[in-house]
């Protein structure tokens, strides 16, 4: 790493691919699908992209060299790239994401890859006011291009402090921008995006979705492809009950409205994408639509990624509410180990249905219920 931090990052310096690329690609329809891809090949195929098109770009992590990454995301890169710019970092948080800071502020693209997020707890000085705090700190003077990426939220049987969703805190911090992918074309499109960005991205993935396998059209695979931050997608189309989702909640709100069709009940399904920026305006314009919100995600209810969105749908589209917010979160406990009570601690399909009848006048309240 010291061998690309010596290199003189002049303001014309990298490749000239790389200065000319679009920040986002034009917003096409990416319907037509010609293979399936599993989100860890395109996790990995956006790094290698990125990191071939542009050396300021380097990854670094527990075991993402030799041992090719905890879950196979840097699979190849150490033999294609080296060990200046794929390093092998000791079990120290705190140390290594505040090396990646630097870079950054020296001008380097670091990817920072914690193995779980919650170990990210242990670098959230350096995320947070390092990082977080610096452009505006400095008046603009210092830019801070830098990717903290690796699993968040519950996987399975791991117990409490390997399964806490970061999005809602790190999702009010002004100065990050948090992306938490759903598919293969999210992380591909979201992760190329973030490396790109001039300003530190976290970015959420989930470790139970690494490998599924979603369509990807040739659009998507095309190496100028990129999503734009900020920008939620109607995953599935609907009229009667807007819901709201992020990650792999995303797939159970897609089964959830599937099951509500069959009872005459049409759901439109968003996935958010992006948390922060939130994309306001997207959710305001199907809710006034549908005239009914579900919001779901894994994290504690608390001031959660639920809320804020209830607090915006309230602020900007309460007249044409026909019924109370339904709000599925994760329960309010830290996650039990064993697997019954893990089940009972996260969203479920059947969860999201019910609050959905709920919101649809189609079941018993469960305030009348209790």
């Amino acid at each position: 790493m010291w061998g690309i931090i010596r290199q003189k990052v002049a303001a014309g310096g990298g490749s000239p691919v790389a200065r000319i690329r679009p920040v986002v690609s034009n917003l096409r329809n990416y319907s037509s699908a010609v293979k399936q891809m599993m989100v860890r090949e395109a996790l990995n195929s956006a790094l290698d992209e990125e990191m071939s098109a542009d050396p300021k770009v380097f990854l670094m992590g527990e075991e993402v060299g030799e041992y090719q990454g905890a879950y196979k995301i840097s699979k190849g890169l150490l033999e294609k790239y080296g060990p200046e710019r794929v390093l092998d970092t000791p079990i120290t948080e705190a140390g290594f994401t505040g090396i990646g800071v630097g870079a950054a502020y020296y001008g380097l693209k670091p990817v920072v890859e914690f193995m779980t997020f919650n170990f990210s707890m242990q670098a959230i000085d350096h995320i947070i006011n390092s990082a977080a705090k610096s452009n505006y700190m400095s008046s603009g003077q210092i830019s801070v291009p830098i990717v903290f990426r690796g699993p968040n939220g519950a996987a399975a049987g791991v117990g409490a402090q390997h399964s806490h969703c970061y999005a809602a805190w790190y999702a009010s911090v002004p100065g990050l921008k948090v992306l938490s992918p759903y598919s293969s074309e999210d992380a591909r499109g979201l992760l190329k995006a973030a490396i790109r960005d001039p300003d530190p991205v976290v970015f959420l993935e989930n470790e139970l979705l690494y490998g599924e396998s979603f369509p990807v059209s040739a659009e998507v695979l095309d190496s100028s492809f990129c999503l734009p931050i900020g920008k939620a997608k109607i995953e599935r189309e609907g009229k009667d009950v807007t819901i709201t989702a992020f990650s792999k909640i995303v797939g159970l709100s897609l089964k959830a409205a599937e099951i509500l069709a069959k009872e005459g009940i049409s759901a439109e399904v968003i996935n958010l994408r992006s948390i922060r920026p939130l994309d306001r305006s997207t959710i305001n314009a199907s809710v006034r639509k549908t005239n009914r919100l579900v919001t779901v995600e894994e994290g504690f209810p608390q001031h959660g990624v639920g809320a804020e969105i209830c607090a915006s749908v309230i602020e900007e589209s309460f007249g044409y509410l026909d019924a109370p917010v339904e709000r599925i979160a994760g329960a309010d406990v830290p996650m039990p180990y064993a697997a019954n009570l893990e089940r009972m601690a996260v969203p479920q399909v059947e969860d999201i249905v019910r609050a959905a009848k709920r919101a649809c006048y189609r079941s018993v309240p469960m305030a009348a219920a209790a």
